[in-house]
């Protein structure tokens, strides 16, 4: 049963993950020229549509990724090594990873795609504006994620020897 469940949260770890933190990252260098672009329309447009699959990539990929923590809790559960403190440390910074996603991430990609589609009360110098703490949380949600791939391989303390 470990083997099966360690099998499925690497899958769900590779394929959730993996896009959710491309795309985020790729977001704020898209939205920047998308709100800077000055050629037609249909540049405009295309540079518009870029953004929102970006967004809409973060925002799916994100709801698949809670079957990270999910498989990897019951991975936990039957190696029993819940209180591990690799395993602990690794729950926390996969609960800080979702809470940037999900209070500093996603809403400012929204504002972004809002302005990019001329929504009422969207404000595009706002929405510029935000782009380097949207950056810079990116970076910080895609480092918490590397540490915790860093503890789920290394393991301190492990047994195994890795």
């Amino acid at each position: 049963m470990a083997k099966f469940l360690l099998s499925l949260h690497v899958l769900a770890a590779i394929v959730a993950i993996g896009p959710v933190t491309v795309a985020a990252s790729m977001f704020p260098r898209r939205a920047r020229a998308a709100l800077e672009a000055s050629g037609g329309a249909t540049e405009r447009a295309e540079a518009a549509a870029s953004v929102k699959l970006l967004y809409r990539i973060t925002q799916v990929y994100a709801l698949l990724g809670i079957a990270v923590p999910v498989l990897g809790v019951g991975l936990a559960q039957v190696m029993g090594v819940m209180g591990s403190a690799w395993l602990i440390t690794s729950l926390v910074l996969t609960s800080i990873a979702a809470l940037v996603l999900l209070v500093l991430v996603l809403p400012r990609q929204e504002a972004v795609v809002a302005a990019l589609a001329g929504e009422e009360g969207a404000d595009a110098a706002q929405a510029a504006g935000g782009l380097k703490l949207l950056a810079m949380s990116t970076g910080i949600f895609s480092l918490l994620w590397a540490v915790v791939t860093v503890l789920m391989v290394v393991r301190p303390g492990s047994s195994t020897g890795a």
